[in-house]
């Protein structure tokens, strides 16, 4: 079941829709894009290219450049799954506390900037494995605020709409990152400090804009009663929980994360069938986000819709399409971009809606702690599918493992939406 519309609001004043609108119905306000999210969408885009353009050439920096082994890439790239993990519950819960999440989005963000001052001095595998983590942890602790700000600036029947513009925007940056690692690259062989260079900036540019742009909005109630301020210092996650239809959500969420590899194996899997040149594996990357940002906003619309949890459990159908063909053992590049595209589709159609979906299903006063735990379990089921699979892979191959997956993903699928049918699947604007 579903906030009604009147408690969904109780924190976003001047943007209440009027009386008896339908979320989900053509009767409801036009789509507005926020100035605010067009800001945050611009700070995450230059983010995006900062990190990305280190992510595209990591693997290379670290077992070619470096001379570091596969399983000190596995370990790191095991840190960039799930270390943001550890904070973003606490991020977001801080948030809720004070009330105005930039403060903690704008540390947040910084830390990651530090990080890129850091990569520029790591030459071995501890101090790359402090960098990673300082950068992960940074955008632990930035991902909740953001998305609160994020939520409180929508228009509450075109939530998932807005996230998608910001998403759009995000994939931009993502899309972005690597095509410039990449010409850096064939321009400066072994120009790995350049980009670590280039990448600094860009974090510096998102940063300098959140500071001076984006507005210290009011997410928490003012009307809050006296003498709950101090309510659910202990245990306050396990009441989110019986929130009704999150716990659900969230439980969904960990089953099919799961089942969610790592983009990185997924490119492996496809360079190792088709035997492509190392030089063009960034290319994979900027495949899958061009996908991202042409669908992000028409699925957000959709998702407004149809219904937000119907467009998540469809991501997770284009994911799986996306394993069984990885795992056809006859490649070729039809069967590549048909991959890209469907993992594309797979982020447009879960990251913003997952977003939207934890933000409505979850009380004004803890909207950062609800985007936080989400994102939380998440990152920590994602986490253990990568180091999962890689042992599979070791095990029994990349086109064998990356088909038992298969299997597993269909199983997980139709169990969260029996999961999710109760509570979720079946409010008014789902």
């Amino acid at each position: 079941m579903y906030l009604s519309m009147s408690d969904r609001n109780g924190g976003k004043k001047d943007q209440q829709p009027p009386a008896g609108a339908d979320p989900a119905g053509p009767a409801g306000p036009r789509f507005r894009l926020s100035p605010v999210i067009l800001w945050l969408g611009v700070v995450s885009m230059l983010t995006d290219v900062s990190s990305e353009s280190v992510s595209a050439v990591l693997p290379l920096y670290i077992t070619a450049f470096l001379g570091l082994s596969t399983i000190a890439f596995g370990i790191l790239d095991g840190i960039n799954q799930g270390a943001s993990a550890i904070v973003r519950i606490a991020a977001g819960y801080a948030s809720d506390r004070i009330g105005r999440p930039k403060p903690v989005a704008v540390a947040g963000y910084g830390l990651s900037m530090l990080a890129r001052i850091g990569l520029l001095f790591a030459a071995g595998f501890w101090a790359l494995t402090a960098v990673v983590t300082a950068d992960r942890v940074g955008k632990g602790i930035r991902t909740a605020p953001r998305d609160a700000l994020i939520s409180v600036s929508a228009q509450p029947e075109h939530q998932a709409r807005h996230f998608g513009v910001h998403r759009m925007l995000d994939s931009i940056g993502a899309a972005t990152g690597p095509l410039l690692a990449f010409f850096v690259l064939m321009l400066i062989p072994n120009g790995y400090s350049t980009v670590f260079v280039v990448s600094l900036a860009f974090a510096a540019l998102g940063v300098a804009v959140l500071v001076l742009l984006v507005p210290n909005l009011r997410t928490r109630p003012q009307d809050r009663k006296p003498g709950t301020k101090g309510q659910g210092k202990t245990g306050f996650r396990w009441r989110l929980l019986r929130e009704p239809g999150l716990g659900r959500l969230l439980m969904a969420a960990g089953i099919l994360g799961l089942l969610t590899v790592g983009d990185g194996f997924i490119y492996l899997v496809l360079q190792d069938r088709d035997a492509f040149a190392v030089q063009w594996f960034p290319l994979l990357y900027v495949g899958t986000n061009v996908v991202f940002l042409l669908l992000a906003i028409p699925l957000g619309r959709l998702a407004d819709r149809w219904g937000k949890a119907r467009v998540f459990i469809l991501g997770h159908v284009a994911l799986l399409a996306c394993y069984l063909l990885a795992a056809v053992p006859v490649g070729g590049l039809g069967l590549t971009l048909a991959c890209l595209v469907l993992l594309g589709a797979f982020y447009a159609a879960t990251d913003g809606v997952l977003a939207a979906l934890a933000s409505q299903l979850t009380p004004p006063d803890k909207l950062a702690t609800g985007l936080g735990t989400a994102q939380t379990v998440v990152a920590l089921s994602r986490m253990t599918a990568s180091v999962g699979f890689g042992v599979l892979w070791f095990a029994v191959g990349p086109a064998v493992a990356m088909g038992v997956v298969g299997v597993l993903l269909a199983a997980g699928v139709v169990a969260s939406w029996f999961l999710l049918r109760g509570g979720v699947l079946h409010g008014a604007a789902a």
